[in-house]
């Protein structure tokens, strides 16, 4: 009897920002060890190991981004997440889930930070995609729908922030 292996999941969730650069957003989201600061439902990230920025560091975040599937509580979901690469010319991290209580197992996520004009109007775009063993409960396109949401909402977080500049960045 052979037994298949089921394909890895990949996807991608993009956003627009009018208005605010990538030379502008770019810091924000490389501090590695404070993505609740941008990230609505993450309630905590922060650092447990190693350099902030530094490639093999290692971040904590909890919060109720992405619910536990595997109990019927509500309970906080949680992650460390070590840091694999991170290039400040292409303006992009990637980053591994070491464990978590949300199902994934073989998970690599990758955050790019790009230019953007259109019309005149300077902006950027955020690009946050991710390769993931299937995670059980879960969908391919749910969970893609779940990163769109909340790459969206952490993008008005960024946007207001900016335009906001007496808000500590």
């Amino acid at each position: 009897m052979e037994i298949k292996a089921e394909a890895k999941w990949e996807g991608k969730a993009c956003t627009k920002l009018t208005g605010a650069r990538a030379d502008e957003v770019w810091p924000l989201l490389q501090d590695f060890f404070n993505l609740d600061k941008w990230f609505p439902n993450l309630t905590t990230c922060r650092g447990i190991e190693g350099v902030n920025g530094q490639p093999g560091c290692v971040r904590y975040c909890a919060g109720f981004s992405i619910p536990n599937k595997g109990s019927d509580e509500e309970t906080v979901s949680w992650s460390t997440e070590r840091l694999v690469s991170m290039d400040e010319m292409e303006r992009s991290f990637s980053y591994e889930i070491v464990d978590s209580n949300i199902g994934f197992k073989s998970y690599v996520s990758t955050m790019k930070v790009l230019p953007w004009n259109s019309n005149h109007q300077n902006g950027c775009v955020i690009e946050w995609s991710f390769l993931v063993d299937p995670v059980q409960g879960w969908n391919l396109k749910d969970l893609v729908s779940k990163f769109d949401s909340g790459l969206q909402r952490m993008a008005n977080t960024i946007v207001e922030a900016l335009r906001c500049p007496s808000q500590e960045i």
